[in-house]
């Protein structure tokens, strides 16, 4: 009898760890190990050359896929200007850029910045061909500009597999309209844009993306009035900038808050959670490899693998192009020990 009992318990044991390992191989195939390189054709078409680990010259898009990226960000806006920092990723380049990726076997985030420029905490300006318009024409405009790009990308053979409705979002997007003093508006605008990507694409994930994601009373605060007025979405997005915190702490000093906000949310709401966009500092590659890892373990600890993501923003943007101190690429045109941390 004993020696029965001993018998099934081993195969209880063994089932357990086989269910287990297959959940930690599934996770790992899907798991995205992202990129937003939206600068990329600028610096291509300003004569910047990208170097592999051996010093060769090589397709950017090779040298992030042999460090482990398997999918790629891109930021589209309204009617950008012509300028290499601030303008650029029109539909057309984006929809070319999206093409590129999926050459490359990588899946795709759309990233709706609903503006002509750079959205962010700090500004949400309205396009300004959307100027002067109601809300129900901004409404419809918003719809139809959505699906227009949602159409480019489908009929160029690209499914994304995420799109974000607008880009870090704390206090709204498309001012003064879609502003959080304005809740019941922002949930419609932030619909509008949902419902044009799934009457295009209905597999694809929307995202909704709010910065400080180690600050979660700034997530249950926004996040409750999405649910409070109906705003659609299928996965919350967090920024992880250590560097854009006030003090500019070390990566450990919050790295538990990040994980505890990402747990909070995914059990909160029921919902996916990513870190849609990450980055240290340039002159600290250790450090900055050391932050993604432990970034990337924190994302894939949520509980029953709600944690889909991690996306490094801009890793290419070499700060002697873009003056961007955050990139994982050095001055000698190569990727740092930073990019690394996506191989292993």
């Amino acid at each position: 009898m004993q020696k029965r009992i001993l018998f099934y318990f081993s195969l209880l044991t063994l089932c357990i760890s086989c269910q287990q390992s297959t959940t930690e191989v599934k996770q790992e195939d899907t798991f995205a190990k992202g990129a937003d390189i939206s600068w990329l054709p600028q610096m291509e078409a300003d004569g910047y050359i990208f170097y592999n680990d051996d010093g060769t010259p090589e397709d950017c898009f090779k040298i992030l896929k042999d460090h482990g990226i398997n999918s790629i960000r891109l930021r589209t806006w309204v009617n950008p200007s012509d300028d290499p920092h601030s303008g650029h990723c029109s539909k057309e380049e984006t929809v070319a850029m999206a093409k590129r990726a999926k050459d490359w076997d990588m899946r795709v985030m759309i990233n709706f910045h609903y503006s002509d420029s750079w959205a962010d905490p700090g500004k949400q300006h309205k396009p300004k061909d959307w100027e002067g318009l109601d809300f129900d024409q901004l409404k419809e405009t918003l719809y139809d500009y959505t699906e227009g790009v949602m159409t480019a990308l489908k009929e160029a053979g690209v499914t994304p597999e995420w799109v974000q409705a607008g880009n870090e979002i704390p206090s709204g997007m498309i001012y003064p309209e879609g502003h959080t003093d304005n809740w019941d508006q922002l949930a419609q605008l932030i619909n509008c844009g949902y419902d044009a990507v799934k009457a295009v694409s209905p597999t694809t994930k929307i995202i909704l993306h709010v910065d400080q994601g180690n600050n979660n009373e700034r997530f249950r605060w926004w996040f409750d009035n999405a649910e409070k007025y109906g705003a659609k979405y299928d996965i919350i997005g967090m920024s992880f900038y250590p560097w854009w915190l006030e003090g500019k702490p070390d990566y450990s000093e919050i790295i538990d808050d990040l994980g505890h906000n990402l747990n909070d949310m995914a059990n909160r709401y029921n919902k996916e959670v990513m870190v849609v966009e990450t980055g240290g500092e340039d002159t600290k590659p250790q450090n900055t490899y050391e932050m993604l890892r432990a970034v990337i373990r924190k994302v894939k600890e949520v509980p029953d693998g709600k944690g889909t993501g991690v996306f490094y923003w801009e890793p290419q943007g070499a700060r002697s192009w873009s003056r961007y101190p955050l990139s994982a690429w050095g001055d000698n045109g190569r990727p740092t020990k930073a990019m690394d941390a996506f191989i292993e």
